[in-house]
């Protein structure tokens, strides 16, 4: 196994040996929160019922993986969100969510070389699938929010895949997308920064955290520490 190595300031590198070729790939799996996009997004709409702090505090802990139940910690703060108006996700996506450096530029790379483009989110599908439109990402998957009478319950809806968005869903989620497209795993990329991306990050050929947790960044194949997410393309021969 290669050990860490630093190939440029603020890009390291584990198990691999760049340059990669990225026409050897057939997908690349995104997360959104943190990792496409700068904010999360539960903690940015608790703010409107005055209690980002609160919500903030259990995202971090999932985040490192201090609470392992993916699902119970999104559940505790979507609870916490009951009364806010629908209009605050607009508002979230209007004024404060922005895409991280480089996102365009790597997903328009990928795309061009022919590599499917999945967007698997624990977020919302509120914002999955306006950032899938503005990144003309093939496909995506989130969580979706119950909206009664304008507002927000606390409670989320069932899907057609019957269970919330964590580490097993995005793992599965990877899975049956390289069914689709007819590709193994190991032809695929997963991209993520929390706890709940290590499942799909360790079921694929590379794996990327982009600005991580360390509990997530020690068992990547790529780290991105500083700089965008178009650093990862340094990793592979110029096209």
């Amino acid at each position: 196994m290669i050990g860490e190595r630093e190939i440029s300031p603020g890009l390291f590198v584990r198990g691999i040996e760049p340059p990669l070729r990225l026409s050897d790939y057939r997908l690349i799996a995104f997360d959104m929160d943190s990792t496409l996009i700068s904010i999360e997004c539960v903690d940015e709409i608790a703010d409107a019922v005055g209690r980002k702090a609160e919500v903030a505090a259990i995202t971090e802990a999932a985040m490192q993986g201090l609470i392992p139940d993916y699902k119970e910690s999104l559940r505790r703060r979507v609870a916490l969100l009951a009364g806010a108006p629908a209009s605050a996700l607009e508002q979230v996506y209007r004024n404060r969510l922005q895409l991280n450096p480089g996102a365009d530029e790597l997903v328009a790379a990928c795309r061009d070389a022919g590599l499917h483009t999945l967007l698997v989110s624990g977020g919302f599908t509120f914002f999955t699938d306006r950032v899938r439109r503005r990144l003309n990402i093939d496909s995506s998957r989130g969580n979706v929010l119950e909206i009664e009478g304008g507002r927000l319950t606390g409670r989320l809806v069932d899907q057609w895949w019957g269970d919330i968005v964590d580490g097993a869903m995005k793992r599965a989620t990877v899975f049956e997308t390289c069914v689709r497209i007819g590709c193994e795993p190991s032809q695929a990329i997963a991209v993520g920064d929390g706890a709940n991306d290590l499942e799909m990050m360790a079921a694929v050929g590379l794996s990327v955290a982009y600005r991580a947790k360390p509990k997530v960044r020690a068992q990547a194949n790529v780290a991105i520490d500083m700089g965008g997410l178009d650093r990862l393309l340094e990793v592979f021969e110029p096209r």
